[in-house]
């Protein structure tokens, strides 16, 4: 395979190499993976009941959610320090 005649043969097999590219939208993506995972779920599974959920939501996904979570983390976090804080003083 490393040989002259090799790279010869594949030059003909293939004689001009091209690629082609394919531009996809995110709906189409959205639903062939939706497609899989109907065709997938012989087995309830949780997890993947929440994919399809969050694929067939159009748009509303969790971001406001993950917010409010990450804003209160935050404020346990400042708490959890000021309770510190107090806890030193007394």
């Amino acid at each position: 395979l490393n040989d002259d005649d090799a790279l010869e043969l594949f030059k003909k097999t293939l004689p001009s190499p091209s690629l082609l590219q394919l531009k996809v939208s995110a709906k189409v993506v959205r639903e062939r993976a939706m497609a899989a995972l109907k065709a997938a779920s012989k087995r309830s599974d949780p997890r993947m009941d929440l994919v399809m959920l969050a694929l067939a939501g159009r748009g509303n996904t969790f971001e406001k959610v993950l917010k409010m979570i990450d804003e209160m983390v935050t404020l346990l976090g400042k708490e959890q320090g000021d309770d510190d804080a107090k806890k030193q003083y007394c």
